[in-house]
Formats: C-alpha cells, sequence, structure tokens
C-alpha cells in the first residue's frame, strides 16, 4: 500500500468518460468545488474529475480502472460529513453514490430495507413509515445525508440513548472492496457466527476498506405519540443532574443539550421562537413517548423534584407534532445556523459517568484558551456526546483561526484520553482528526488498522490520506 495520492491520467480520464458518458464523468470547475468537499472547510477541494456510476458493476470498473491507471479515488455520499472524509484535495477522482439511491425493498416480515448506497436517509424513513415501521437513525442532516456516508461514519444522531448507532441497524452491506471484489455481507441473517463479521468491520470505516455499495437496513415499530420537553438549567451540573431524575422515570427517546449562545443563533436566524420567557444558561431537549395520564404523571414528578433542587428553571411539553417539531428546530437547526461562522467542531464523548467531570475540565480549558472568541456547546449528552463549536471571527483569516484552535484540541483530547473518551463520537477522522488518532487508538491499534487496509486495498486507491497515513 502507498500513501501517495497519484493524479490520473489523461488516458485514465478518457477511460472514465468512456464507461461513464458525459453525465456520468464531470470535470467542469462547478462539479469539481460541489462533489471535491463536505461541510468543512478548511481545505480548498481539488479533484480531477467526478465519477457518478449507476450500478455496482460500474463501481468495480471504476475500481479496477483506479488499480490499473494508478489513481485515487474519494468515495463520496451526501457530503454532509465534519471532520474532512470526503474532501478530495490532491487530484483524486470523487466516486459520487449519488445516482444510486434505489430503495429496493421493504420486507414488513424480517422488518428489514434495502437500499442503494445513495438513498438520501429521510427517503429510508419515509419508506419505512409507509410500510408502518421505523427507522430510527436520525439528525438534521438527514434531507441530504446518504445511507452509504451514515454507514462508513457510523452516523448516531439524536436518538441513540434509545436506538442505539448506525451499526446497531445494519443487517447486511455489499461492498466493492479496494482491488474492485464485490463482497456480500451478512446477508440480513439475525444470527451469523460463522467467522469474523466483516460487514461491521465496514461500519465506521470512512471509505478507507471497500466503497459501500448497497445495505439492508434492520427496522423497528415507530415510537407511541412522541412529546418533546424542553427545560431551562441553570448551570452544566444541572444538566447531567436532570437526566438522572428523570431516567429514574421514564424510558427516553432522545436527551440533548444547547447552551444560550446557540439556542440565541437559532432563533436570531431562523426566525424561530424561544421555548419560554426565562433566559437560561442552558437548555435540556427531551423526547418521550405518551402513553396518556400516566406519563403526565411520570413527568411532572421528575419535574417537581427537580425544581425543587434547583435543576431547572423553567419548562415547556409539546400538545402537538406541530409543537414538537417545532422545539426540535431550536436543537437541529443550531449546526446549519453557525455554519456561516466556519466553526472548528470537536466531537467528543466518555462514559456517560463521566461526562459532568469531562464537561467541567474541558470548559475550563475553553474559557482560559478562547476568552475573545464565541463558544457553542450543544450534543447527543444522553450518551455521553458533547459537541463543542468555537466559531471564526469575521476578521479572523481561516488558517489563522483553524491553527490556533488545533492547539487548543490538543490540549482538549489530552484531557479525552485521561478519562478513557474518543476525539471523535460521530464525525469520523477523517483529515481533521488525523494528528490527534493517537489520543483514542493505542499504537497497536493503529499498526493493527493500517493492515487490515493493505488487506482490502493493497495498492491504496481508496480515500488515501484520510483517518491515518
Amino acid at each position: 500500500m502507498t500513501s501517495q495520492q497519484n493524479l490520473p491520467s489523461a488516458e485514465a480520464l478518457a477511460a472514465l468518460a468512456d464507461l461513464l458518458g458525459p453525465q456520468g464523468c464531470l470535470t467542469d470547475a462547478e462539479s469539481l468545488q460541489h462533489y471535491g468537499r463536505d461541510w468543512t472547510r478548511f481545505s480548498a477541494p481539488a479533484p480531477a474529475a467526478i465519477a457518478m456510476p449507476r450500478d455496482i458493476e460500474t463501481v468495480q470498473t471504476i475500481v479496477q480502472l483506479a488499480n490499473h491507471f494508478g489513481f485515487s479515488i474519494v468515495p463520496s455520499g451526501g457530503r454532509t460529513g465534519l471532520s474532512g472524509g470526503a474532501m478530495a484535495t490532491a487530484g483524486e477522482v470523487v466516486l459520487s453514490l449519488e445516482r444510486m439511491n434505489g430503495i429496493r425493498e421493504v420486507n414488513t416480515i424480517d422488518r428489514t430495507i434495502t437500499v442503494e448506497a445513495g438513498a438520501v436517509t429521510q427517503s429510508v424513513q419515509e419508506a419505512a413509515e409507509n410500510a408502518g415501521l421505523f427507522y430510527p437513525v436520525n439528525f438534521a442532516s438527514a434531507g441530504s445525508s446518504q445511507i452509504g456516508g451514515n454507514i462508513a461514519t457510523n452516523a448516531g444522531g439524536i436518538q441513540v440513548i434509545r436506538y442505539g448507532m448506525t451499526r446497531d441497524w445494519v443487517a447486511g452491506l455489499k461492498v466493492v472492496t479496494g482491488t474492485g471484489e464485490l463482497l456480500h455481507l451478512n446477508k440480513g441473517l439475525v444470527k451469523n457466527n460463522a467467522g469474523f463479521d466483516l460487514r461491521q468491520l465496514m461500519v465506521g470505516s470512512e471509505g478507507i476498506l471497500g466503497v459501500i455499495v448497497e445495505a439492508t437496513l434492520r427496522l423497528c415499530a415507530p415510537p407511541t405519540n412522541p412529546r418533546v420537553i424542553v427545560l431551562g438549567l441553570p448551570s452544566m451540573q444541572a444538566i447531567m443532574q436532570v437526566l438522572q431524575h428523570f431516567q429514574r422515570h421514564i424510558d427516553l427517546l432522545a436527551y440533548e443539550f444547547f447552551s444560550d449562545l446557540a439556542l440565541d443563533k437559532v432563533v436570531t436566524h431562523r426566525a424561530l421562537r424561544r421555548p419560554f420567557e426565562t433566559q437560561a444558561p442552558f437548555y435540556a431537549l427531551l423526547e418521550i413517548e405518551h402513553l396518556g395520564e400516566a406519563t403526565d404523571a411520570l413527568v411532572f414528578e421528575a419535574l417537581e423534584a427537580c425544581t425543587a433542587q434547583g435543576f431547572v428553571l423553567d419548562a415547556v411539553m409539546s400538545q402537538s407534532a406541530q409543537q414538537s417539531r417545532d422545539l426540535w428546530r431550536l436543537r437541529e437547526d443550531i449546526s446549519e445556523t453557525i455554519s456561516r461562522w466556519t466553526p472548528y467542531k470537536n466531537d467528543i464523548s466518555t462514559t456517560i459517568s463521566l461526562v459532568p467531570d469531562c464537561l467541567a475540565a474541558v470548559d475550563g480549558v475553553v474559557g482560559e484558551r478562547y476568552p475573545d472568541l464565541e463558544v457553542v456547546w450543544y450534543g447527543h449528552i444522553g450518551d455521553g456526546n458533547l459537541h463543542l463549536n468555537i466559531l471564526k471571527p469575521d476578521d479572523l483569516d481561516t488558517q489563522e483561526f483553524q491553527a490556533r484552535c488545533k492547539v487548543v484540541s490538543s490540549e482538549l483530547f489530552q484531557i479525552i484520553e485521561s478519562m478513557g473518551g474518543s476525539i471523535s463520537a460521530e464525525h469520523g477522522v477523517g483529515l481533521l482528526k488525523k494528528p490527534f488518532l493517537s489520543h483514542t487508538r493505542s499504537a497497536e491499534e493503529i499498526v493493527l488498522m493500517r493492515q487490515i487496509k493493505r488487506a482490502f486495498d493493497p495498492k491504496g486507491v481508496l480515500n488515501p490520506g484520510k483517518v491515518f497515513d
């Protein structure tokens, strides 16, 4: 394997054009910019071409051409990633799965749905709903993210506390390896203990082992009458106290938090209303199944206990589906709202019991090192995942801003390492987190990861330079 990123020759580009036709092999400047980047903005996109196959056999041929001519491939889904994993910065060919977006089958007996990798998450959710079932992996980018990318990054989202990560819902995969071979992994089986589970190896592999081309996903029964509660909290410490109190009474669907600055940005730039008049330093958003008066009694009991101890300043609970959607927007619109400030994102996690200590330690460093910058906190705190966003001032050079943030990130990641946490809870490693991988993975693990990469992609044509060198 080589880590060198090789440019496609004129002959290679001609072979791609012959294979894909003028609509399937794009080289115009607008397409190169559009498909060459994800949601990160710290590196300039510079792909050589965009390959847009319509079927698995064509994906195999593209990978075989990469091996034959010696060029590099960056697999691409909805490009909603936040760690640079889908960035093409060195003349690679972007392999977009956008046109492979079919939803092949909803099996109501097995409770599975089979889709092509380019299927948009929201479309999969709607197909499941039309069959009376539920695909529970959900996040703000569901309207544009694609299933292949979700699987490649093991996407989490807003209901992990109840339903888990993407990997918990992958029943089978079809994957094209770095040599162009097609693997059909697990085939939708519930029980399969015949050797290694290569399906799970592909989940979260960020396109460096293979190109995910099709997935069979598990489905479940939809939640009953979900309701949303938003609470105003006086401190970071109160966030976990409230979680403990409510979990004693109710099985939560979601538990999110965000800072008042995050709420202010969303309310100001999205023309939304605050949940209540009381202004609090932090807010918690809970989603529950409402099963009638018994649920109301449990909510009231938990809320009364939290208020009596000073953990809650104010509260509101939705009374309709529309009110639930409006309250969710206060949390889900944060990421897109703050994107105009080119935020430097830290996506960190630790065990749930250590979240209060982690919050305190990280916030102490942030307050000391970023006194002049706006810092937006939010995250899926119910599963130990915190999103720390540093906003770039308009008059600060992007490269200078990134360099400053990297220095501080190194300090933060030492705290995370000391707590046995992760530098990347759900965004992946990509380009941005690659220098810090050793804070979460041991030297021995990284050696094994490189060996696995060589086994699946011996010439190193797939997404080189991502995760590790």
